[in-house]
């Protein structure tokens, strides 16, 4: 598999902060502007839902359409800027050895899930549902999760334009790592869908890491 590394590799126990984010948990913390925020896909093919609020804002906060438009391409990779509702920005991508994460497909629901699979899966945990109980630890509710970033989930964009949810690309241990370019509130659902192959039909665990930013 080929690598897109944009930035030189830091060792891991450089970090001023290290988390570990179970199979099919939420999670959330601060990145404050000039931070980098690595996250670990620790086993491989695990799809991690992912938002970001403005963190002394959370009114103001990720926008996927306005992402994908900025920068023109379907996925998200090293050099992608990720832009806010105001559009201003959030944050860089500056170093990324899986190579694809998408932004169109959104989040899993019991909602989506009982459409796509059948009423017998409505009572399995889903993406929506973790993002609605973290982002209430800060305040919010559900009216405030929006369309996010997965990043590791292949989402190909088929020639008639519908999106497929496919086999992921990442192994054990690929990462993606972002620059804060103000300060954000990172929030987390590692995705419990066990009924498509985001998963490989078995979450697993992640690693989040937080590191200093460059000095001057």
């Amino acid at each position: 598999m080929s690598k897109f590394f944009a930035t030189p590799v830091r060792d891991a126990s450089t970090a001023i902060a290290d988390y570990f984010v179970p199979a099919n948990a939420p999670f959330s913390c601060v990145v404050k502007k000039g931070e980098s925020v690595r996250i670990v896909d620790l086993e491989g093919q695990q799809a991690v839902d992912t938002l970001f609020y403005r963190a002394d804002d959370f009114s103001e906060r990720y926008s996927s359409q306005d992402t994908l438009r900025v920068q023109g391409s379907a996925y998200v990779s090293t050099g992608t800027k990720l832009i806010s509702t105001e559009g201003n920005l959030m944050l860089t991508v500056t170093a990324d050895t899986c190579g694809r994460h998408d932004t169109s497909a959104g989040a899993c629901s019991c909602e989506a899930n009982t459409v796509r699979f059948g009423h017998q899966v409505k009572y399995l945990h889903a993406c929506r549902e973790n993002f609605v109980i973290e982002v209430m630890k800060h305040g919010m509710s559900k009216r405030d999760v929006v369309p996010n970033i997965n990043f590791f989930m292949n989402v190909p964009v088929e020639p008639s334009g519908e999106l497929a949810i496919v086999d992921g690309i990442s192994g054990p241990g690929d990462y993606v790592e972002l620059k804060a370019e103000m300060d954000v509130l990172l929030v987390i659902s590692n995705c419990p869908q066990i009924n498509n192959p985001c998963n490989g039909f078995n979450p697993t665990p992640i690693q989040v890491l937080v590191f200093a930013g460059e000095e001057g």
